[in-house]
């Protein structure tokens, strides 16, 4: 889960991206005017800022320039009907990390916003095995064991079960083990996910349809539960 603020004075826009972003496990805070924007820029320290340009108080570029002036460094997408070459270049140079114009697909945003928050993240270092129940799994060697028995894993659910790993107790949403799994194929659908998921239950899991380790959130996506 990562912290979104949305700086948009649109409010059907900004509550239908609230909830896209929601449903894909994130936390939503919409900010409708520039002050208000740079206010909870400040306050809540998000990890990524959604911005207009064209905003009541003070354009985006005034929002980006106080929070950039302010310390901050956190990913800022701006997201804006004006689309000249003149309008990208000086919000670059203010300090934008990316720039799409209205209109918009929003599969292409929830992308470009997954690839701003993972290249914020630190990099977490390389996890070679990883214990939990009486489950023991070397990474390195691809092998994993169930009560000292060897468990045989296809090579989709190893990666699903390394994305797992990774992202401990963090809700992760059909989309994002989709497109770090799968990326992105575009014959596989969310179901495919839950398919994986309960073969991991069954293999790994005490009682696979009372997981305690491979938890489903509902609407959302999945939580390993180590």
């Amino acid at each position: 889960m990562s912290r979104i603020l949305i700086v948009e004075d649109n409010a059907d826009l900004a509550f239908g991206l609230s909830r896209t972003l929601e449903a894909e496990g994130h936390e939503v805070a919409v900010a409708p005017d520039g002050p208000s924007g740079v206010r909870e820029a400040n306050a809540q320290r998000p990890e990524l800022v959604i911005l207009d340009l064209m905003l009541p108080g003070a354009d985006g570029y005034k929002v980006l320039q106080q929070i950039r002036g302010s310390g901050l460094e956190m990913p800022v997408l701006i997201l804006t009907a004006r689309g000249e070459e003149a309008d990208k270049v000086h919000g670059f140079r203010l300090g934008a990390d990316d720039y799409v114009t209205k209109p918009f697909s929003l599969s292409e945003l929830l992308a470009r916003v997954g690839a701003l928050l993972r290249r914020a993240r630190p990099a977490a270092p390389e996890v070679q095995s990883f214990e939990f129940g009486d489950v023991r799994v070397d990474l390195a060697a691809r092998i994993v064991t169930k009560g000292g028995r060897t468990v045989a894993l296809t090579p989709r659910e190893w990666d699903l079960l390394s994305a797992f790993i990774r992202h401990p107790r963090q809700v992760l949403a059909r989309q994002l083990l989709l497109e770090q799994v799968w990326g992105f194929a575009s014959d596989v659908t969310t179901r495919t996910i839950d398919i994986h998921v309960s073969e991991l239950r069954r293999k790994l899991e005490d009682e696979g349809r009372e997981p305690r380790h491979f938890v489903t959130v509902w609407k959302t996506g999945y939580r390993f539960d180590p």
